[in-house]
C-alpha cells in the first residue's frame, strides 16, 4: 500500500486544490456584493440575474464548457483579448479553467449567501442605521457577523464543489499535465489506461477531502445553532 502511495503523482492534487482555493477566493469577492444586492435592492432586472446566476444548476456541464470553450479559444473574443494581452490562450490553461470553475460554481457561493442575508433581522440593521451608521459599517459590523454559518456554507460548498469538477474542466482544460489535469481528470485517464490501482488511490484521497469539508460546515452549523 505504501508503495503504491510513494508510486503516486500527487501533482493533480496540487492542481485540484490550487484551482478550489483560487476559484473560492473570486467567488466570495464578487459573490458578496450580487447577494447583497439582490437581497436589498430592488432592481427590476433582480429576476433575471437570479436566474443567470442559477443557471449553472440546471445546464448540463457539456453544455456551459462548449460555448465557454468557444469563447476562450483563439477565435473567441475572450480568447484573443486574453492571447494579446499575455501571449497565450485562454483555452487549456490554467487560468482558462479557474474562469470556467467561478461561472460553473456561482451559485454554489450566491444562494447561501442570499439565504444568509434575508436570515438577518432587520430590525438590527434599521438599529445600525438608527445610531448613525452607514450601510458599509451596518455591513461589516452587524451583518457579516450575524450570517457566519451562510458564509461559511458557501465557501465551502464552492471549494467542495470546484474539487469535484469534471465536465467544465475536461471541455476548457482538456488532460494536460502540470496544467490543467486535476484529479478529476487524473481518474477518468486512469480508468481509461484500465490502471484501477491509481484510479481507486485518486479516488479514495479525493473522496476523504470532500467528505471531511462537508463534515466541518456541518460541524460548525450545529455549534452555532447550539450557541456553542
Amino acid at each position: 500500500m505504501f508503495e503504491i502511495l510513494k508510486q503516486i503523482d500527487y501533482t493533480p492534487f496540487y492542481l485540484t486544490l490550487k484551482l478550489a482555493f483560487t476559484t473560492t477566493v473570486i467567488l466570495f469577492i464578487f459573490g458578496l456584493p450580487l447577494a447583497y444586492l439582490l437581497s436589498f435592492s430592488k432592481i427590476r432586472l433582480k429576476s433575471f440575474i437570479e436566474a443567470l446566476v442559477a443557471l449553472p444548476l440546471v445546464l448540463p456541464p457539456s453544455v456551459l464548457g462548449f460555448y465557454l470553450l468557444l469563447i476562450m479559444s483563439k477565435n473567441g473574443f475572450l480568447g484573443r483579448l486574453w492571447e494579446k494581452s499575455f501571449g497565450h490562450q485562454l483555452a487549456f490553461h490554467f487560468e482558462g479553467v479557474v474562469i470556467a470553475s467561478v461561472i460553473f460554481s456561482f451559485p454554489f457561493m450566491v444562494h447561501p449567501l442570499l439565504s444568509g442575508f434575508k436570515s438577518i433581522n432587520k430590525s438590527l440593521i434599521e438599529a445600525s442605521y438608527t445610531l448613525g451608521k452607514s450601510k458599509i459599517n451596518t455591513l461589516f459590523r452587524v451583518i457579516l457577523p450575524n450570517m457566519k454559518p451562510a458564509i461559511l456554507t458557501g465557501l465551502v460548498l464552492s471549494f467542495a464543489h470546484t474539487i469535484g469538477e469534471f465536465g467544465v474542466v475536461l471541455m476548457v482544460g482538456g488532460s494536460i499535465d502540470g496544467e490543467t489535469k486535476v484529479v478529476s481528470i487524473a481518474i477518468y485517464d486512469a480508468v481509461e489506461k484500465i490502471d484501477y490501482t491509481t484510479a481507486h488511490v485518486y479516488a479514495a484521497i479525493l473522496f476523504a477531502i470532500s467528505f471531511f469539508t462537508l463534515l466541518v460546515v456541518y460541524m460548525f452549523n450545529k455549534r452555532f445553532e447550539t450557541g456553542m
